[in-house]
């Protein structure tokens, strides 16, 4: 099986120590239980739903050849909601719908789930981010993508604050990525991926 997971910095595993990320994390538990996984990390730091959505296909599609198991995992939204000159780098709406273009290009073509965006740490943006998460949410449900809104499990950890803090004020270190993997690890939709 090959897994493209596809992203933004939160998806890169910015900040993590050990340079594992949740995706990381993820594939070498499912290694480590007799599953082979090939992980492609395609997540970059300050990508939009619009990088995401200029790049996404053709870094797919190089990475898994029709013939073999591949799957998709996206992750993005908290740069969209970063304000630049007083507005966000991305309205809303037009996240929904380079969400929307992906995801139904996605979904014809291989296996795809996708994370909610995370909290950032900043009150502002933190509203911004758990809005379009819900929004998010409801996409995928309209889509039949299956959706983890993440935000609202890491908004309460202070492991994921503390290491935010501690970084560069946004990106947790080990402890808050693992809380991530753990939460994803425990999703049924992924479950069914690697039992």
């Amino acid at each position: 099986m090959r897994i493209c997971f596809i992203g933004d910095s939160f998806v890169n595993g910015t900040g993590d120590d050990d340079c594992l990320g949740w995706p990381g994390r993820l594939c070498a538990e499912a290694r480590s239980r007799g599953y082979d996984i090939t992980l492609y990390n395609l997540g970059i730091r300050r990508d939009t739903s619009g990088d995401v959505a200029r790049r996404w296909e053709r870094e797919a599609a190089a990475r898994l050849p029709v013939e073999l198991d591949g799957r998709l995992v996206f992750s993005f939204g908290v740069n969209d909601c970063v304000l630049d000159r007083g507005l966000p780098r991305i309205l809303e709406e037009e996240t929904l719908a380079n969400a929307r273009r992906i995801l139904e290009r996605a979904r014809t073509t291989w296996p795809t789930l996708m994370v909610g965006p995370p909290c950032a740490g900043e009150a502002a943006l933190d509203e911004r981010v758990s809005r379009l998460s819900g929004r998010l949410d409801a996409l995928c449900r309209v889509l039949s993508v299956p959706y983890l809104p993440i935000f609202p499990r890491l908004a309460g950890a202070e492991v994921w604050r503390m290491e935010a803090r501690r970084g560069d004020g946004i990106h947790p270190n080990r402890g808050g990525y693992t809380l991530l993997h753990q939460a994803v690890l425990d999703w049924p939709p992924w479950r069914d991926w690697v039992t």
